[in-house]
């Protein structure tokens, strides 16, 4: 008899912490709000709705097609989590969608989509002044301004003719038949998420991905997409670099390293060298004091001569050191760029990474070295042609 009432009084308990949790759960629920985006779960997909846990009393729904691909193959599986707008509530069902889709969708559901804040899928169509002319569904005409197709300025119009892309609309009047569309809205909000992402894991030292978006006289712009920093122009190579505009072009997809942070000022820097090997270390084994190199006169100065002996790798002749014992204003009188020299390494100041060179004495054979025997080596000329030569080493290797 006892047995039996305390499972009576524990039934009761666990009913009672049920509608506890129950009660908690209405307690935190959100009123949702037409066109407000939540984080859902995938819980079941059918061929014509697809069910979501949204965190509310009841479950959402998503039309199934909003999952599809150009070929109809499904996008997401269950368990998957995406971002979905909330369009409206009948009894306990709450309907979701991606985006306002294909289909017979009207001004009506366009005008909501204004409202709310919802993408909307387009195609387009054409350049006309100013922009393009966008067709929304429903066979709705929009327009885009070139501004207002992406984050930067488009160098080629025309091949955004006939793309289907997402726009959010941002003017809705005269009941529709004037609507003002943009994508670059949408590419915005998806770089903001890119940034949140890499403010948790982004940190000086990493090497990441980045396409080059513009190029000055002191350095190049990089993005990694979320964020774009500054690749100085003395973090691209060892070598001394003249013109960038020689080594990269906007567009081109780099490795880079992180060099610095900057979150509240919005400042970051990346360094392309730090991701190359250091021609420094070959100093003291293949560039050891008192072996002779052919080496390429890099620039002349007042004070002499830097003569490169290997990429990034360069040497100096004092102004002293030439003109084979008569008196010289500029090594210019003596030596040309471009010029191919024998030189003989004087000396050697790893702290300071300096090289002291001297011309090479007449009749002196190269020492034979590792460096010495690679072809490249008597073919040095301009940057441009010792970047050719690593390439050409790296894919040969």
């Amino acid at each position: 008899m006892n047995d039996e009432h305390n499972n009576i009084d524990e039934e009761f308990e666990d009913e009672g912490s049920f509608a506890a949790m129950l009660e908690e759960s209405m307690a935190t629920t959100v009123e949702l709000k037409p066109g407000q985006k939540v984080e859902a779960k995938v819980l079941q997909i059918g061929d014509e709705w697809t069910f979501l846990d949204v965190g509310q009393k009841g479950e959402g729904v998503l039309d199934t097609k909003e999952l599809l691909d150009t070929e109809g193959e499904l996008t997401v599986a269950v368990g998957d989590t995406l971002g979905a707008y909330f369009l409206s509530r009948a009894g306990g069902e709450l309907k979701f969608t991606l985006r306002i889709g294909g289909g017979a969708s009207g001004t009506a559901q366009l005008e909501e989509a204004w409202r709310s804040g919802i993408p909307v899928d387009g195609r387009v169509e054409k350049e006309i002044k100013g922009g393009y002319e966008i067709k929304l569904p429903g066979g709705v005409r929009a327009f885009c301004p070139y501004s207002q197709m992406g984050l930067r300025r488009i160098d080629n119009p025309e091949e955004l003719i006939e793309q289907s892309l997402s726009f959010r609309i941002s003017q809705f009047s005269e009941q529709g038949r004037n609507i003002v569309v943009s994508h670059r809205d949408i590419l915005e909000e998806e770089r903001q998420q890119q940034r949140e992402q890499l403010k948790q894991t982004l940190k000086p030292g990493m090497v990441v991905k980045g396409t080059v978006t513009n190029i000055r006289d002191f350095g190049a712009f990089v993005d990694i997409g979320g964020l774009e920093g500054l690749l100085p122009i003395s973090e691209v190579s060892y070598s001394r670099v003249e013109n960038l505009n020689e080594l990269l072009q906007v567009g081109q997809e780099l490795e880079v390293a992180v060099k610095s942070c900057d979150w509240e000022k919005d400042r970051f820097s990346f360094s392309l060298r730090d991701t190359l090997a250091d021609p420094w270390g070959k100093v003291g084994s293949v560039f050891a004091e008192g072996t002779t190199h052919t080496g390429t006169v890099a620039r002349l100065v007042p004070f002499g001569a830097f003569v490169t002996l290997d990429e990034g790798l360069d040497g100096l002749i004092h102004i002293s050191k030439l003109g084979e014992g008569r008196r010289i204003k500029h090594p210019k009188e003596v030596l040309m760029v471009g010029q191919q020299l024998q030189v003989t390494i004087e000396r050697i100041d790893r702290d300071e990474r300096r090289i002291g060179l001297v011309p090479a004495t007449e009749g002196e054979d190269e020492t034979q070295n590792s460096y010495s025997e690679q072809p490249a080596a008597a073919s040095m000329g301009t940057l441009g042609d010792l970047l050719k030569a690593s390439l050409n080493k790296k894919r040969n290797g």
